[in-house]
């Protein structure tokens, strides 16, 4: 993945971002990871609201998104991105504690790139994340442009 891509992490665990970041930062991703608390204030980073920071044009994001989330859920948050013309080109990886098939359905039909359960024991979380920092590390990922 190119350097100037950037990971957009939303995530309100506050164990689980740091675990997110540090193995991927171990699988050799160096990129920068801006993290989200909640679905809503990824929101306002993307649909830019407030007085936070807001995507830039002319920059690659992926999204690593949790499904249960306060505010707005990232099923909830996925649906806006996808229906969005310019935003639904951002790659959006699931990473949740759920396995429901029907969920997983849901997010692949509203447009998800990957879902990816979290396992529940921490070694075995810190695990699938290293994984899934190899597989970042060879995608190519779409720039973004303003009108």
């Amino acid at each position: 993945m190119h350097q100037d891509v950037i990971i957009l992490v939303a995530e309100d665990d506050e164990g689980h971002a740091t675990l997110i970041k540090k193995n991927l930062r171990r699988s050799g991703i160096g990129n920068p990871i801006l993290n989200f608390r909640d679905g809503q204030e990824v929101m306002d980073f993307l649909f830019p609201r407030g007085d936070g920071p807001h995507w830039e044009n002319g920059k690659g994001y992926l999204m690593l998104l949790d499904i249960r989330m306060p505010r707005l859920t990232g099923i909830e948050v996925l649906e806006k991105v996808k229906e969005d013309p310019e935003l639904r080109k951002i790659p959006v990886i699931m990473l949740t504690t759920s396995d429901d098939p029907r969920e997983i359905e849901r997010c692949h039909i509203l447009g998800c790139s990957n879902y990816i359960p979290k396992p529940i024991a921490y070694e075995g979380f810190g695990n699938a994340v290293s994984h899934l920092g190899h597989f970042l590390s060879i995608v190519e990922v779409p720039i973004l442009k303003k009108d």
